[in-house]
């Protein structure tokens, strides 16, 4: 497809576009869980664990981590081994650090999670599309809420042939087209950007994905194999391990080698092993006792 000159929506235009996105939104909304709430923990952990990750995997985790850590106090207090325990699955093991350590910080401030764009973003693991998420639908305030729901709808609908368009140029319409305030109980902030989120959820079940003519987008590496995927498999061995005082390379090395082998990949050696437990304990998902590493 070639790449056609790109005129920037007028006015108009972004009229239109908005009356359709707040119809479509009212057709297509769904009543999940964590639109259930304003509590600003519960909404920043369904904005984490929704990155990357498909809304029926997170429909049942969210509450279970919530049940378990009900709040960010709770959070802050629980260890690695509890946090890393709950998150296994979800994938991307960082992200759970990263909601411990922004916890730490919010706990140590007084356990309120701040509403200010600057504050959010100051926080371990919170980007401006995270931000902008806890502000709209924990406190009804606007942003540039851009993720891959709201990039669909913006490239579907207002760059139709285009190719490569940058984020660049979708934020002033992300940021021009979002409500100021929460005047208007049916277009307001939180309302307008579920209405995006469900629209575009529906132009992936029914198209080829749009977000694919952002410049942007770049296809997920494969997990199978990866470096990524040792390294989960090491912190759920570690873990399978915790209540045994941790555990050594060796025995590592070889519950490591079976899995992969059974895989039908390459066994993996005590070095291999431990250059993946020292990059994990630089990160902080382990430390070593004597002989010994657990997490």
């Amino acid at each position: 497809m070639a790449d056609s000159p790109r005129v920037p929506p007028d006015d108009a235009s972004l009229a239109s576009f908005r009356a359709l996105v707040l119809r479509r939104g009212r057709e297509l909304y769904r009543d999940l869980p964590w639109r259930r709430t304003r509590d600003p923990y519960a909404i920043w952990l369904s904005e984490v664990m929704l990155q990357q990750t498909q809304v029926s995997r997170v429909d049942g985790r969210w509450q279970r981590w919530l049940e378990r850590f009900p709040t960010i106090d709770a959070l802050a207090a629980a260890s690695t081994t509890d946090v890393l325990d709950e998150w296994q699955g979800m994938g991307y093991n960082r992200r759970a650090l990263a909601l411990r350590m922004a916890a730490q910080a919010v706990s140590a401030q007084g356990g309120v999670m701040p509403c200010e764009h600057a504050d959010l973003v100051a926080l371990p693991g919170i980007g401006p599309a995270t931000a902008a998420g806890i502000r709209a639908f924990a406190y009804d305030l606007p942003g540039v809420y851009l993720e891959t729901n709201v990039r669909t709808v913006m490239l579907h609908e207002l760059y139709p042939d285009a190719v490569q368009v940058p984020d660049r140029e979708l934020i002033p319409l992300v940021e021009a087209t979002c409500p100021p305030d929460a005047s208007n109980p049916e277009d307001d902030p939180r309302t307008w950007y579920y209405a995006l989120l469900d629209y575009g959820a529906y132009l992936k079940r029914t198209l080829p994905n749009p977000s694919r003519r952002s410049s942007g987008h770049v296809r997920q590496s494969r997990f199978e194999g990866s470096h990524r995927q040792k390294r989960a498999m090491v912190v759920r061995l570690l873990l399978a391990h915790r209540d045994d005082g941790g555990v050594g390379p060796d025995m590592l090395a070889r519950e490591l080698s079976a899995q992969e082998v059974r895989a039908g990949r390459d066994p993996m050696g005590k070095n291999d092993v431990t250059s993946l437990l020292e990059e994990l304990a630089r990160e902080g998902f382990c430390h070593r006792e004597g002989d010994l590493w657990q997490t």
